[in-house]
């Protein structure tokens, strides 16, 4: 990313706070067990005006300081820890590769932060993120308050900060949709290759495998999320994540899985049988899935609203299930009834970027905000068909999403994710034992 894109997200961000000053704490680092830690992973606000990598860090933003608007606190250089936990930017690093104005130790935060809210009207903070850090900053602020009687105010207001900040994340420039088609791209040749590796008789996890292989092949330090990896009566399963049963002839297999490439994520769904051959019911029920998406992008273009995809996959798929006999009536009353969410009980899609579920109002105002370039979202319709005497001879246990990363643009849309076959021809084609 480079440095200079990063400087316009701040300059934007300043441009929004008068005479505030703006604080965002990195993620804290978490432990897995006793003294293992999960892999660090930036917050996604404080990495987006950033791009620091590093944990124990705190940018602020104050507009108009003399010394420099974009202050670091970050960890100082320690040679002999470094050795045992790798190389740090250190202060010197923090201004001369990441564009920091001004930078300081993190273990001086205390002595440091207040004076930076001397005189300020507001703050703007995301408060209830990170409980420990909210109580840092208040002890800050009452520090602040107690020197009143030497005519020092302290900030009146706090503000909202995701207000601005999401609003600003929700809309992607060239840099992030370079790299979210490329994390797309890792995607797609993932699911291929886990297409190309089933068979009857492996376990999910074997799969699960071939997944991450690709995509630390590709240049993906993790997945964006756990991967969904889910065959058989597990298809069913929304967020199944257990990917430890075996795959077996005559199932279906649901693979969730995207890469996170330097903090921008892909979200990609597919489903085909564990045989490579879709079977009469699965077929029936994969097709109608990829008929309601279908539908459900051509909706994705610059002046419908948010709700067009999901209200189009909505109709099509009820209809569907009613002429594969799973519904019997009106297909208006059971859409008014949403009869469907007994086989489909999840929106059709949502916003996505930094985070898999990414930032951004879906309604302004109470009404369903219009689609504008620049945004990205998911278009994932699904059919999940459990168990049950109601269900009719050979369609049990037959899940199936297909799911695409869509950025809007002035045309129309683009898919990111259209490497990954979803046609029943080219998947049976890459599967042929």
């Amino acid at each position: 990313m480079d440095m200079k894109v990063c400087q316009k997200r701040r300059e934007t961000l300043m441009s929004h706070m008068g005479g505030g000053v703006a604080i965002l704490p990195t993620a804290p680092v978490r432990v897995r067990n006793r003294d293992v830690h999960y892999p660090f992973r930036a917050d996604s606000d404080f990495y987006y005006l950033t791009h620091f990598p590093e944990p124990e860090a705190v940018a602020v933003l104050v507009p108009g300081r003399s010394h420099g608007e974009y202050i670091l606190f970050c960890r100082d250089r320690n040679p002999e820890k470094e050795i045992w936990e790798g190389r740090r930017a250190g202060l010197e690093g923090a201004r001369a590769l990441y564009g920091a104005d001004d930078a300081f130790p993190i273990d001086d935060i205390d002595e440091i932060l207040p004076g930076l809210l001397e005189n300020r009207e507001k703050v703007f903070y995301s408060m209830g993120r990170y409980p420990d850090f909210d109580a840092h900053l208040m002890t800050w602020v009452n520090e602040v308050r107690g020197k009143a009687r030497n005519g020092v105010h302290a900030p009146g207001e706090f503000v909202d900060l995701n207000h601005i900040l999401h609003e600003m994340r929700l809309f992607k420039g060239p840099e992030e949709i370079r790299l979210m088609k490329r994390a797309a791209k890792i995607t797609a040749q993932a699911h291929r290759r886990a297409m190309q590796a089933c068979r009857p008789g492996m376990k999910e996890y074997e799969i699960e495998a071939e997944l991450l292989y690709e995509f630390k092949k590709g240049g993906s330090a993790y997945p964006a999320y756990p991967p969904i990896v889910g065959a058989g009566r597990n298809s069913c399963i929304l967020h199944y994540t257990d990917n430890n049963a075996e795959l077996k002839s005559g199932d279906v297999l649901l693979i969730d899985a995207g890469a996170e490439i330097d903090g921008y994520a892909a979200d990609v769904t597919r489903t085909f049988p564990v045989t490579g051959r879709f079977n009469g019911e699965q077929r029936a029920v994969y097709e109608l899935v990829l008929a309601a998406q279908s539908a459900a992008i051509e909706q994705v273009k610059p002046g419908k609203h948010w709700n067009d995809p999901h209200e189009t996959a909505v109709r099509c798929l009820t209809q569907g299930l009613k002429d594969l006999g799973l519904l019997d009536g009106s297909v208006d009353g059971h859409i008014e009834n949403a009869d469907y969410k007994r086989f489909y009980m999840h929106r059709t899609g949502h916003w996505l970027g930094m985070d898999v579920h990414d930032v951004g109002d879906y309604k302004l105002d109470e009404t369903w905000r219009l689609l504008e370039p620049g945004m990205v979202l998911t278009v994932e319709p699904g059919l999940y068909i459990g168990e049950g005497k109601h269900i009719p001879a050979g369609f049990s246990n037959i899940g199936v999403r297909i799911e695409d990363d869509v950025l809007v643009t002035r045309e129309g849309n683009e898919v990111l994710s259209r490497d990954a076959p979803k046609a029943i021809d080219e998947i049976e084609a890459l599967m042929k034992k």
